[in-house]
């Protein structure tokens, strides 16, 4: 089976490799879940950096996971080298540093669930997402300082940033590799509202040249040649 998280120590402490996606049970040890990443956080002390590559999962697991790293008596460097997205990028604001590689990523929603069931049903999934939201958002905003309404908004659209945009808005501290002086406003920061509307207004606005009137053939003409053809 494919190990997709381990552990290895050095001069200047242990460094965990976290990759994969995040679960709160896992079938095939191929996903990282609470337990699992507990029992190697915990197997010494000492500052440790956790590089960190994941598309996300679950938000409860991952929640148990930042409040480990919280926790965590040692210093906690994340190290972004691919993507943080969804809910490991909930996972990555519990670093007491985090750097991005330069051609990392990171993602910013709205949480999701699947529910069935009559109205009442419904209902109760709406008022739980908003909640899990707003939990959410309590990482994001204890981390960057942002307003709660940007944030929401950002999720909304499903954001995505560049590292350099990350240690703009405060998702990130520094840029891994690059020169002290980099600029980091010249990053990126993608949403799909925004790209959707930028087409939209993109668009030509065509007007006919000629008033548009009815068209087609009347009940009675198809009838007359019905009887033609008989």
């Amino acid at each position: 089976m494919k190990k997709f998280w381990n552990w290895v120590k050095n001069e200047e402490g242990r460094t965990l490799y976290f990759d994969g996606y995040i679960a709160q049970d896992s079938w095939f040890d191929d996903d990282i879940t609470p337990k699992k990443f507990k029992a190697e956080l915990t197997a010494a002390t000492g500052d440790i950096a956790v590089w960190l590559n994941s598309p996300g999962g679950d938000v409860f697991a991952a929640s148990q996971i930042y409040t480990m790293l919280k926790e965590y008596e040692g210093k906690v460097t994340v190290k972004i080298d691919g993507i943080a997205a969804s809910a490991a990028s909930v996972i990555a604001m519990a670093g007491d540093e985090i750097v991005m590689s330069p051609v990392a990523m990171m993602m910013i929603h709205n949480p999701a669930t699947v529910i069935f069931g009559e109205a009442a049903d419904l209902q109760s999934g709406i008022k739980m997402l908003s909640e899990v939201k707003e939990s959410i958002v309590n990482a994001y905003e204890a981390r960057t300082g942002l307003p709660r309404a940007k944030i929401s908004n950002m999720m909304d659209a499903e954001t995505w940033f560049s590292a350099q945009k990350a240690v703009e808005l405060g998702f990130a501290d520094q840029i891994l590799y690059a020169p002290e002086n980099t600029d980091a406003s010249e990053g990126f920061i993608f949403d799909k509202m925004t790209v959707t509307n930028a087409f939209l207004r993109k668009l030509p606005k065509v007007k006919p040249e000629h008033p548009i009137t009815q068209a087609g053939t009347t009940h009675k003409e198809l009838l007359t040649r019905l009887e033609l053809l008989k």
